[in-house]
């Protein structure tokens, strides 16, 4: 099962910048597939490949990433749009994972 959420994870990340390379204009109506897959591989990378100690981290991670996403990065020239749509779709990938990770953790504490 480590294999799937291993490929799951490198099927997201690919598939991400695929999509934010391309942008919405190239992927049209093919976006929202592009998106509820991202979701799909994200909710499988949350469940399968995030252990309890490494929660804490992924966690942080992912705001981090959410928080980068917010940055001008379409001020810089030639390469700031597609650096924004790159970590769009990251941040679609990412975001159910941390959704399952959270969870997670709430049990984790819940148990003891």
């Amino acid at each position: 099962m480590k294999k799937v959420g291993h490929w799951a994870f490198i099927a997201g990340i690919v598939i991400a910048v695929i999509a934010g390379v391309a942008g919405q204009q190239y992927l049209g109506t093919y976006s929202t597939y592009v998106n509820i897959l991202l979701v799909l591989l994200g909710l499988v990378v949350g469940y399968l490949n995030i252990q309890q100690k490494e929660m804490q981290t992924f966690l942080i991670a992912t705001i981090a990433l959410m928080l980068v996403r917010s940055a001008g990065f379409e001020a810089i020239p030639q390469i700031g749009s597609y650096l924004k749509d790159i970590l769009l779709y990251i941040t679609i990938f990412v975001a159910p994972a941390a959704l399952i990770v959270a969870l997670k953790a709430v049990y984790e504490l819940g148990k003891s």
